[in-house]
């Protein structure tokens, strides 16, 4: 775990640039065709779901969360969680997760999803959505679809399209 002095706190708008740095930093450019990225360009992250991780003044990671539905189903799509090369296998980006997923479940979110890997992320209780169920706009690895029920069953018959939810982001 982490020795570090991590101040984790809710994201600010101040927040952006120096994320949108440290994504650039960490994902490059390619990160555009993504298709979690193809959801952001339609709707905002919520600043209440999304974290950063600092050592004092140094941002060191960033979590995001935005509003989306699943077909007709509510849910949070995660990401991207990144946090700068030297600082990774030391926690951050586990305590970043780890308050994310908190501050949904207090807020009443029910379910997250993500593109990501399940060995790292099934550690706090992400599975992968079988396949077929669930589509992305545009390509992805459908073994790296992942959800995680914030509320049990939540995920049941889970399936349909991935879009922004219009209604939660207003």
């Amino acid at each position: 775990m982490s020795d570090l002095d991590l101040i984790i706190a809710a994201e600010t708008a101040n927040d952006a640039q120096p994320i949108e740095r440290l994504v650039a930093r960490t994902f490059g450019p390619g990160r555009f065709v993504l298709s979690a990225y193809r959801l952001r360009e339609h709707v905002s992250h919520l600043l209440d779901l999304s974290f950063t991780a600092r050592i004092g003044t140094l941002l060191v990671g960033s979590i995001r969360q935005l509003p989306i539905c699943v077909g007709d189903t509510p849910a949070l799509l995660l990401g991207p969680l990144t946090v700068e090369p030297p600082f990774r296998s030391r926690g951050v980006g586990r305590k970043l997760l780890d308050r994310a997923i908190n501050d949904a479940r207090v807020k009443g979110h029910q379910l997250i999803v993500l593109v990501g890997d399940e060995p790292y992320y099934s550690r706090v209780g992400f599975k992968a959505i079988p396949k077929g169920h669930v589509t992305m706009p545009g390509p992805v690895d459908q073994k790296r679809l992942l959800v995680l029920e914030l509320v049990d069953g939540a995920a049941e018959g889970l399936a349909g399209a991935v879009r922004p939810d219009w209604n939660a982001a207003k």
